[in-house]
């Protein structure tokens, strides 16, 4: 039996599905910005990319708590 995926990661699937690009990308795409803050983050992608707000917030979540080894 799987474990279900939580967190910001239980996202991707609709993430992907939505947004047509697989979400390593999104997370390069995040990564290579030259925006550190979270919201600044978040508010790139919704207005850059047309990406829901909480679609956004997990994908930057998910970045920063990779990034800071907590992931």
């Amino acid at each position: 039996m799987t474990a279900a995926v939580k967190g910001p990661a239980s996202y991707f699937p609709s993430i992907e599905k939505k947004y047509g690009r697989p979400v390593a990308e999104w997370l390069e795409l995040i990564r290579s910005s030259p925006l550190t803050g979270h919201m600044e983050l978040v508010s790139w992608l919704k207005s850059g990319h047309g990406m829901g707000h909480g679609h956004a917030n997990a994908l930057v979540a998910h970045v920063r708590a990779e990034d800071s080894g907590a992931a």
